[in-house]
């Protein structure tokens, strides 16, 4: 497994979205959870902007979602599980 430091070193260009909407519990608590993993944080997406995220997501938020690779985290999540997703996606 690679060390802490190597982990930042592979996020650091990682552009992580979380999809949610203002007024969630949820999405703030999962926020805090991210927050703790990702030094930068990601880039919060209210779902309510669009239609299709509406749609897509309305009853799923929050969602940690990576455009690179299209893969999705969904609620509830923990901070081992952010961490170990994160992993798999940055450090193979």
């Amino acid at each position: 497994m690679p060390s802490a430091g190597w982990r930042r070193i592979c996020i650091i260009d990682m552009r992580l979205m979380l999809f949610g909407t203002s007024g969630c519990h949820l999405c703030e608590q999962a926020e805090v959870i991210i927050n703790a993993c990702v030094p930068d944080g990601v880039e919060t997406v209210d779902i309510a902007e669009q239609e299709q995220w509406q749609e897509q997501y309305a009853i799923r938020i929050p969602v940690l979602y990576d455009p690179e690779t299209q893969q999705e985290l969904g609620w509830p999540f923990d901070q081992p599980e952010v961490e170990a997703f994160i992993g798999r996606l940055t450090c193979k």
